[in-house]
């Protein structure tokens, strides 16, 4: 499969450096016009530096590319606004965003202050909010979007030490799961990835062997596929690194009926624990109410109908 973003605006938060980079190299090499956007603070959010997005602007630049730097913060409303301006005053389009800017606070909950906490969800997932919140009309009024979040292994299934960062991420799962349905309509598709690689976020963790094969450019594949128009999936979660790609999911048991007639209590709930709590079998989720495959199945429907009132 050929994946080309020709002629279309991509937009990288936290594109500076590390998986953020990656991202906006490859997206440039696919054909996308990048707005760079970092502000260069330090792994724990603070300071201020142009050096980062600066450099990947002149490396996608020297490759043939074009690229604009942004040093707006995802963290205020404002700055959110000023990144998709950015792409709008730049090329007149904006066809893509990837939420990847984030840092660190880490601590076990009875050690983690209120600064701290704020921080990390207004620049993880706050930053998701504004950059959507002000590209939205854009994509809404051309009928194209393609939006991925970063969230992370620590959100979907945990890591001692950061609630702050794995609450942020796992909203992300909450963003998506509205975002999609909302997008639907006009053609604006929405994604994660959780990406595993050595950048200065976990290369203290990995062994200089193990950094080798996790590699941020093991990650760009799959966020510059699901910012293409090649992709025509909506609320995924794929996880990246290290040699392989694989898909999370949120599904729904069959669970126990009862009549709602009756009463029952913690005690009969305790009975059909086992019955209550068994995913085997259990489908993959679209919406509150109906599974992945019902909507595939509306929307096939819905195209036919189209198809056959057009004739």
């Amino acid at each position: 499969m050929e994946i080309s973003l020709a002629g279309q605006v991509a937009i990288v938060t936290g594109g500076g450096r590390g998986l953020g980079r990656t991202y906006a190299l490859d997206l440039a090499r696919h054909g996308a016009k990048v707005v760079v956007n970092d502000n260069g603070a330090d792994l724990n959010g603070r300071g201020e530096d142009h050096g980062p997005a600066d450099s990947v602007v002149a490396e996608i630049k020297a490759a043939g590319g074009e690229a604009v730097a942004s040093y707006d913060s995802v963290a205020s409303y404002e700055g959110g606004y000023n990144i998709v301006k950015t792409a709008i005053d730049t090329w007149g389009r904006l066809d893509a965003v990837v939420c990847n800017a984030g840092m660190l606070r880490d601590a076990a909950l009875h050690n983690m202050g209120e600064d701290d906490w704020d921080t990390v969800l207004g620049i993880h997932l706050k930053g998701c909010y504004t950059l959507v919140r002000h590209a939205w009309p854009v994509f809404r009024q051309a009928s194209y979007g393609r939006v991925v979040f970063a969230t992370s292994a620590s959100g979907l299934w945990g890591n001692f030490g950061q609630s702050n960062y794995a609450s942020a991420k796992a909203g992300m799962i909450g963003l998506m799961n509205v975002t999609k349905l909302e997008g639907a309509k006009y053609n604006i598709l929405v994604n994660l990835v959780g990406p595993v690689a050595a950048t200065r976020m976990t290369m203290a963790l990995m062994p200089e062997d193990r950094q080798k094969m996790m590699r941020p450019e093991l990650v760009a594949p799959a966020v510059t596929y699901l910012c293409s128009p090649q992709n025509t999936e909506s609320g995924i979660i794929i996880e990246a690194g290290g040699g392989g790609f694989n898909r999370a999911s949120l599904v729904k048991s069959k669970g126990v009926n009862f009549d709602p007639n009756t009463d029952v209590d913690a005690g009969w709930f305790g009975d059909h624990w086992a019955e209550i709590t068994d995913i085997t079998g259990a489908p993959d989720m679209w919406n509150m109410a109906d599974t992945r495959a019902k909507h595939a199945a509306d929307v096939a429907g819905g195209a036919q109908a189209a198809t056959k009132n057009t004739i």
